[in-house]
């Protein structure tokens, strides 16, 4: 058995109190974002941990790339028949954590995710290399192959058929949207004495509030480290 107890650091950065926070989560999201693409040792800013669960509850994880955030939520892109894609259709629950440890700070997400529309993800899937756009024709995500050799095999072949011709946006490839219901900030302080907020969408079921006013109806609670 390996013990790792003398492992540790102290975080000393900054901390975070009730007069940074902002009405709406989103706006000190962004604070929060643009901050940490400043720093180096955060080679992927915008990667946030992604948990779906099975139907039998079993809980899965994976690193995504989020490709957009507005007041409605957090944006993320992949191939729909895979094991998250199919989780995703069964059970819509999702939650998130963007692991920004060089800044000592997390941001954790909870909501339902909703299915963008054909028109964002070509709009999206254009926008990538071409080199990108052949991988995702090529790979049947989170299904079992015998050897890399097939995938490369696949790839290149793909390329020379579509060198020079457009690629379209496969239809079981497209984006998700994130609808949080709470969006927590960590960050991290002395002696384990963490700072942490979370803000909870105070929305009944009957509610017919447009997103745009969402903002008032966020309640904001300092939590114990």
């Amino acid at each position: 058995m390996s013990i790792f107890y003398q492992v540790r650091r102290e975080y000393d950065l900054t901390g975070l109190s009730e007069s940074d926070l902002t009405a709406s989560p989103y706006e000190l999201f962004e604070t929060w974002l643009n901050q940490v693409m400043q720093i180096e040792a955060i080679k992927d800013p915008t990667a946030m941990v992604v948990a779906t669960v099975d139907s039998t509850g079993m809980p899965f994880q994976r690193t995504v790339l989020m490709k957009s955030v507005d007041e409605t939520g957090f944006v993320f892109y992949t191939n729909k028949l895979s094991r998250k894609g199919q989780q995703l259709a069964k059970n819509p629950k999702i939650s998130a954590i963007f692991p920004w440890l060089a800044a000592e700070r997390q941001v954790c997400i909870t909501g339902e995710v909703e299915l963008l529309s054909a028109s964002e993800n070509e709009a999206y899937f254009s926008s990538r290399p071409f080199e990108s756009k052949i991988a995702a024709l090529a790979s049947k995500q989170s299904q079992p192959i015998e050897n890399r050799d097939i995938l490369e095999n696949k790839y290149q072949a793909l390329l020379s058929e579509y060198q020079g011709k457009e690629v379209a946006c496969p239809e079981n490839w497209g984006g998700y949207k994130i609808i949080p219901s709470s969006i927590e900030f960590w960050q991290g302080g002395e002696y384990r004495l963490h700072d942490r907020f979370i803000y909870t969408l105070q929305q009944d079921e009957n509610s017919s509030i447009e997103k745009s006013e969402l903002d008032s109806n966020w309640q904001v609670a300092r939590l114990q480290p």
